[in-house]
């Protein structure tokens, strides 16, 4: 498919005199085919992608339908109240076929016309949205409404078309527009942001709802309805949604932070006030961002626009910091508050190529792919050193998302490549008889019982338009613009009528120098003047990021080879987060021994080890949770990992012993209801819908003297997961006194079904190591190493005194020598008392690695990695 610029104009638009352009796609490459990857070969890969989706929408309809999501271990439906509840993921699930209706524009795609037909019928025939159930306003508008408006926009499209669906009359509208009607009460807030959910048959209010006490909501939740909204006004012909979505994207506008000109996480939906400050570009404001510029694109309003350029200016100057994207504080935006990224923010390569600014969208995609090589996906959080923060992956798209985009704008084959993985990963580690399962944690490759409907709606979407060629497609791709979701509505929709009267926005606060993108769609020769190594040569800087797939080069000096580079992270902040200090060489030194011909990121290094007990704040502590009433007395005992706030149960002798109760709400995210049978005893929390430190305060103001956290995620385990600390939500916790422990969801099975089986249950909670009938066994010693530059010589010329551990690196082995070093009289040193030195080989062969064997104690044992949390 070739690239294009969209022209929007008209005689009824309120636009500027100049004629307008705005791009996506401005395509260097027009006309020509793809170096380094044939038709035939993509061909090849397309096929493969529609083999998936059948495979994936298939089981869907074989096994699930009608019910909303495929449970693709299971090889069932997941039906909302017969499953275990998974805390807010499942407000996704109305009871109204969602992995269906979210499909819909999918099947036209590609090309499944006959399949799209009778799907439509399915959804006229079968759904129903008048349930009694409460559900995400965000999640409901992007999957469901805009799933209808898609399907609606395609359905029209081949009646006008004359060679089928001429059965069609607009049913599909009807459907988008009584949907749109049930969720208009969540807007009846006193400041125009939405409430976060609503119950589809009595709305908000009602006291039938079981909704409406919440009080927060995120930014992107509140921001991302314009489009769905606005495409429904404009179709029906009912303005009243899109002035709803309006007046909420102008209460965001206006509460941003003036001097910065970012928005934060959370905010409060009467009164406006930001609850959560952070600001970034991923999970809670994403979309927000997304939609301000695609506002623009499918209604014409240039208020949108300036939006969009005045945050986007700020992202540049405070979040942005090429390849990677940081959180930082709203109003103090030089601060980061976090040390990792979420996956979401994989789409804003994507959103940058839309406004036209490359490079630094192939510099944040390049990051993002060599994650992808290092753990197989992007996990769903991962830190700045790009290892694994959370380790779940639901098959999300938005890296294919921009991969997609960043193709259509450069024409560079190697992001065919680069689309190829991803089929040839999500085949090789995602794919089950039943399905597509998402991965659990991609360093185990466990898989959940779980395929969203987004991977269908977005991902075959994605990867089978980038392997497409324009005259393979159904229809012109130029005349659409992609929501959130994937959905195809029609930038037609920007003539069809005016813009809402009233609607104007603030000048920024100061007047800035327009960049080369504001309005007009690039030159594709500024942008690559006959260079088509143009993006190369961006990517080159970032190839081995994480240290992958770097090339194994032969140095004249011996070394050893650590995974830095100059354009990485810095190589002292590198060591320091593997627990190692580093004095480099003196400038002579550096400059005599690149001399010698070492290559960079290689160093001679003499290891000089300090043997010290590791300190043991800097691993994750596991606690267990010992049931000891009858009939258990103390024979089942679940592993518990430990929060950062809260009672230190390490210093408490015998632990905190209590009877359990489950906390009503479960999520502990409202009010307790409760609370006379919670005081004096321990409360049970659902982890999900607000952060671990607000339920924690709930439930110690209500009287519980502890809290145990169980984890939503159905079928996590501490077998298969790492534990993990949880932190607070950035404000103090000095408040909580309460011990606090987390279990993932099978012990947490364990305790709530003895909780059901036997009504009273008492518990112990305390350190795995005082267990109740547990012998208590040495810790072993750990080390400490820490790491000196030094010049050819230098040790033997003034070395400390005392016991050292050498390492010698000699060609194919690793030899360590632990030694005494005395000074004779004269001031010489001689050898005393050198132990016999051998190297250490696995069994059964393999490479030759340094041991270390102290008389008396055993080797540290390995520990599985840790991270921390902080999400709810």
């Amino acid at each position: 498919m070739r690239a294009f610029c969209w022209t929007l104009g008209g005689p009824n638009m309120v636009l500027p005199m100049r004629v307008l352009l705005l791009t996506t796609f401005c395509h260097w490459a027009n006309g020509q085919d793809s170096q380094g990857m044939t038709r035939e070969e993509k061909a090849t890969i397309r096929d493969q992608v529609v083999e998936m989706f059948d495979h994936a929408y298939g089981s869907y309809m074989k096994y699930a339908y009608p019910a909303d999501e495929l449970m693709p271990l299971s090889c069932r439906g997941r039906v909302r109240g017969l499953e275990p509840n998974r805390g807010d993921i499942d407000d996704s699930l109305g009871k109204f076929s969602l992995t269906l209706i979210d499909t819909l524009d999918t099947l036209v795609v590609l090309n499944k016309l006959d399949e799209f037909e009778d799907a439509v019928r399915k959804t006229v025939r079968d759904v129903k949205l008048d349930n009694d159930v409460v559900v995400s306003v965000f999640e409901t508008n992007i999957r469901v409404l805009g799933g209808l408006l898609g399907g609606h926009v395609m359905a029209d499209m081949l009646k006008q078309r004359g060679d089928r669906m001429q059965w069609y009359a607009g049913e599909l509208l009807d459907m988008a527009k009584e949907l749109g009607h049930r969720l208009l009460p969540a807007f009846n807030t006193t400041s125009g942001l939405p409430y976060p959910r609503v119950n589809l048959r009595y709305g908000v209010l009602n006291p039938l709802s079981r909704t409406g006490t919440e009080s927060d909501t995120c930014t992107a939740c509140a921001g991302t309805m314009i489009l769905e909204f606005a495409a429904l006004s404009r179709l029906s012909g009912e303005a009243v949604f899109e002035e709803h979505a309006r007046k909420a994207l102008d209460v965001l506008w206006e509460k941003r932070q003036r001097g910065s000109d970012l928005v934060g996480t959370v905010i409060n939906i009467h009164n406006g006030d930001w609850v959560r400050r952070d600001s970034g570009v991923g999970a809670g404001i994403d979309s927000y961002y997304e939609y301000l510029m695609k506002a623009y694109i499918l209604l014409g309003d240039n208020v949108y626009l300036e939006r969009f350029n005045t945050h986007y200016s700020a992202i540049m100057k405070y979040i942005s910091q090429p390849p990677l994207l940081l959180n930082v504080h709203m109003h103090n935006p030089t601060v980061s508050v976090r040390s990792w990224m979420d996956s979401l923010l994989a789409f804003f390569p994507g959103l940058q190529v839309l406004r036209g600014d490359l490079k630094p969208a192939i510099e944040t995609h390049e990051m993002l792919y060599q994650v992808t090589k290092q753990h197989k996906f992007l996990p769903e959080a991962f830190t700045t050193e790009f290892r694994v923060h959370w380790g779940q992956h639901p098959l999300r798209p938005e890296f294919a998302e921009s991969t997609y985009y960043l193709y259509k704008a450069t024409g560079d084959p190697y992001y065919l490549r680069v689309g190829q993985s991803i089929v040839e990963k999500l085949n090789a580690h995602a794919r089950v008889p039943c399905g597509f399962a998402a991965v659990h944690d991609v360093r185990t490759g466990t898989h959940e019982d779980r395929m969203d409907s987004f991977f269908l709606a977005e991902m075959f979407k994605y990867l089978y338009l980038l392997f497409s060629e324009k005259s393979q497609l159904p229809f012109d791709m130029d005349d659409y613009i992609f929501t959130t979701e994937a959905h195809l509505l029609p930038v037609a929709l920007s003539t069809s009528r005016p813009p809402c009267h009233g609607n104007s926005t603030e000048a920024p606060p100061s007047v800035q120098e327009e960049d080369p993108f504001t309005y007009s769609c690039p030159s594709t020769q500024t942008l690559f003047p006959d260079n088509p190594s143009f993006a190369k040569t961006i990517r080159d800087g970032y190839k081995y990021l994480t240290g992958v797939g770097r090339a194994f080069q032969s140095s004249p000096v011996r070394g050893i080879e650590l995974p830095l580079h100059d354009n990485g992270m810095e190589p002292v902040e590198f060591l320091k987060s593997m627990g190692i200090s580093l004095t480099p060489l003196n400038e002579g030194a550096t400059v005599a021994a690149r001399a010698q011909g070492e290559h960079k990121g290689v160093f001679r290094v003499k290891l000089v080890a300090e043997v010290t007990q590791s300190p043991e704040e800097e691993e994750v502590l596991p606690l267990i949770v010992q049931l000891i009433s009858p009939p258990f007395l103390g024979r089942t005992v679940l592993t518990a990992g430990p929060a950062k706030f809260g009672m230190d149960l390490t210093k408490q002798e015998h632990g905190v012993k209590g009877s359990i109760v489950r906390a009503s709400p479960y999520t502990a995210c409202g009010p307790v209801e409760n609370g006379e049978q919670l005081s004096g005893r321990i409360a049970l929390a659902l982890r999900g819908d607000c952060m671990f430190a607000a339920k924690a305060r709930r439930l110690q103001e209500a009287g519980a003297i502890g809290v145990i956290f169980i984890d939503h995620r159905e079928g996590s385990n501490s077998e298969d997961s790492p534990l993990f600390q949880m932190v607070g939500d950035g404000d103090s916790t000095s408040d909580i006194g309460v011990p606090l422990l987390f279990l993932f969801s099978r012990e947490g099975a364990v305790l709530t079904s003895a909780l059901e089986e036997h009504h009273n249950v008492d518990v112990l909670l305390l350190p795995k190591e005082r267990q109740l009938g547990h012998v208590k066994q040495e810790k072993p010693l750990g080390m400490n190493i820490k790491f000196r530059l030094a010049e050819e010589g230098e040790l033997e010329e003034g070395a400390a005194r005392g016991h050292t551990l050498q390492f010698l690196l000699e060609k194919g082995e690793v030899l360590l020598e632990e030694e005494e070093e005395e000074e004779d009289e004269e001031g010489g040193k001689e050898d005393s008392g050198r132990g016999e030195t051998k190297p250490c080989t696995p069994p059964g062969g393999g490479s030759v690695s340094p041991c270390v064997e102290t008389p008396g104690h055993a080797p540290p044992p390995a520990h599985r990695p840790s991270r921390t949390e902080a999400g709810p």
